[in-house]
């Protein structure tokens, strides 16, 4: 009797939190868009500069010379890549974090600055297309891999905590970027980019957390299995989807003309819908159905996810939100855990990992003009960027950890994973500077602000965990 008693009691409990917890979120939500009302309210009133002229097109890329070129150009890359990452692997920093530093010190900041010579040799400016294009493959089959790999049960465990902390570090940073746009648009922006428009993308570009560098810095440490590690996880997969979301939205908001916003939203819905309601059961289908065999099934397989990853890129792109959102989709719906999400990940993931990406690192290089920078406002902006964005993701992350019951320790060590930007960042910027939403100047600066959260991570790790880090190792039951 007494044990259904307080079965009963416990329940009513239960219930009662999650209520309390559905309210709270939603009272946090409606405060969230009321802020960011006021920030866009304020912001309408501003006005920025006229347009820059547009640059002068180059040269044809296409010549005898242009595949040496290009081929020459991969290897420095390749090389550079590897080397800066083993560099930083030996310093316990993520190597893709030293792949994202050697890709900016190949282009005009370091490489074209100092040995112009070698610069113009190496990625001379006919080269710049086919990076670009291979850059362009390379995030969309990167994207691809982040979605089959989406461990989408961590959406579902550990909910309280997982949703309260990822939604905080994600609103408390984005309302911060948002009123930074109250700041920069006058100075880096032009009439020709809606205050709104600019807003949204800098806050989502200052929310960022980049799911597989948090990945690889828990793996690193062996806290993947530890209570922490497993609540880091989980907000980082919620924020990697929310700011998908976010940027999906921005873009369409950015690409289509006030009249047509609704239809592009409205298309994005559809696609949506196709995605959940036939390719993810037909995706569940042939999971089931798939067995490696003696190789010429694993190619099967391999062909019929290149074609469904590259029919949904080309919707999203005809949409107008990005080819990557269809690739990361398409990779969400393949069940994570599958034979064929594991073949599909060690066929492909070499191949972007060690070619590919280090060639969008580069791309972002070319792009990343550190010498616009001249003057002392600019570092004092980058400073404060910097600055607002390392805080509003450590104390927001940490605040939600505490108030769902977790240790200040183990906290603060969750604020410092949340600001794991890493190559994700670099991918929402330079979706930004193709719409011409970020201008170089700010694109720079932003870049400076991924590399410098994202080296930060580890430091900070270790700083809050000193020697108690074994505490942190409790294995998840």
């Amino acid at each position: 009797m007494r044990g259904r008693q307080r079965q009963a009691r416990s329940a009513h409990f239960a219930a009662g939190s999650q209520r309390r917890t559905v309210f709270a979120y939603a009272a946090m939500l409606a405060a969230a868009a009321g802020i960011f009302l006021a920030i866009r309210a304020v912001g309408l009133r501003l006005s920025a500069p006229a347009p820059a002229p547009a640059a002068a097109g180059g040269a044809n890329p296409a010549g005898a010379g242009a595949v040496g070129h290009v081929l020459l150009a991969l290897l420095v890359i390749l090389i550079a890549a590897r080397g800066m990452g083993a560099l930083f692997a030996r310093f316990r920093q993520p190597p893709v974090v030293g792949e994202m530093i050697a890709g900016i010190l190949l282009g005009p900041s370091l490489l074209g600055r100092f040995a112009p010579a070698v610069f113009a040799y190496i990625l001379p400016h006919t080269v710049a297309p086919y990076i670009a294009v291979l850059a362009q493959v390379g995030v969309i089959l990167y994207m691809f891999l982040i979605g089959v790999t989406l461990d989408t049960g961590l959406l579902h465990s550990r909910a309280h905590a997982s949703v309260a902390i990822s939604h905080a570090s994600i609103i408390a940073p984005f309302l911060a970027g948002s009123a930074l746009a109250l700041w920069l648009y006058p100075l880096y922006s032009s009439r020709a980019v809606s205050f709104t428009v600019f807003a949204l993308l800098l806050g989502v570009a200052i929310s960022i957390t980049a799911f597989p560098v948090l990945a690889r810095i828990l793996r690193d440490r062996g806290m993947h299995t530890s209570r922490v590690g497993a609540i880091a996880l989980a907000c980082a997969a919620v924020d990697d989807v929310t700011a998908w979301c976010l940027l999906a939205f921005v873009v369409s908001v950015a690409h289509a003309q006030p009249a047509h916003i609704v239809k592009t939203l409205a298309l994005t819905a559809v696609f949506l819908a196709a995605v959940f309601l036939l390719a993810s059961p037909a995706a569940r289908w042939y999971a089931r159905r798939y067995r490696r065999g003696d190789g010429e099934g694993e190619q099967q397989a391999v062909v019929v996810a290149c074609v469904a990853l590259l029919l949904a890129s080309l919707a999203t792109q005809r949409i107008g939100i990005q080819a990557l959102f269809g690739a990361f989709l398409i990779g969400v719906v393949i069940p994570h855990d599958s034979l064929l999400a594991r073949d599909l990940t060690r066929k492909l993931e070499d191949l972007v990992v060690v070619l590919f990406l280090p060639a969008f690192f580069v791309f972002t290089g070319l792009r990343t003009q550190i010498g616009l920078m001249n003057n002392l406002r600019d570092w004092l902006v980058c400073l404060v960027v910097i600055l607002v964005a390392a805080l509003s993701k450590f104390l927001s992350g940490a605040a939600a950890a505490r108030l769902t019951g977790l240790p200040w320790r183990q906290s603060a060590s969750l604020g410092a994973l949340m600001n794991a930007r890493g190559l994700v960042e670099l991918i929402v910027l330079n979706i930004g500077l193709d719409l011409h939403v970020l201008t170089p100047t700010l694109f720079a600066i932003l870049v400076l602000m991924a590399v410098v959260t994202t080296l930060m991570t580890a430091p900070v790790l270790n700083a809050v965990l000193g020697e108690r880090e074994a505490v942190l190792m409790e294995q998840v039951s």
